[in-house]
């Protein structure tokens, strides 16, 4: 059995920090193969991500900021639509998308591992 936890989106105990300024932190379960996990992830203002897909589907809650992302390998930020804080995405594994954020961003996700990000 698990602790309870809970964290408010200001506080989230970052345990990665990348040098494009994006943060990650697994929050709850791990990311080792067949186990659910819940993931943070931080996009700061003017942050995209290149076209790329992960083996899971995953469940996405934008808890701050807007995100905004796209399907497709072209890479083509016009098409990118804005999701605002509230709300749900799912993207589903081998859906290859982009993503970014014109303003800082904080999603929250759910997955079952091994997690991968394989960029096109």
């Amino acid at each position: 059995m698990t602790d309870p936890y809970s964290v408010h989106v200001q506080d989230i105990p970052w345990d990665e920090l990348f040098a494009d300024g994006t943060k990650a932190a697994t929050l709850a379960g791990t990311r080792e193969a067949g186990v659910q996990f819940t993931y943070a992830f931080f996009l700061p203002a003017g942050f995209w991500d290149a076209p790329h897909s992960h083996c899971a589907d995953a469940h996405v809650y934008v808890m701050s900021g807007q995100l905004r992302l796209a399907f497709g390998a072209d890479g083509d930020r016009s098409r990118a639509q804005i999701h605002p804080t509230g709300s749900y995405l799912l993207v589903p594994a081998g859906a290859v998308h982009f993503d970014g954020a014109e303003v800082d961003t904080i999603i929250l996700g759910n997955a079952v591992g091994r997690w991968s990000t394989d960029y096109s």
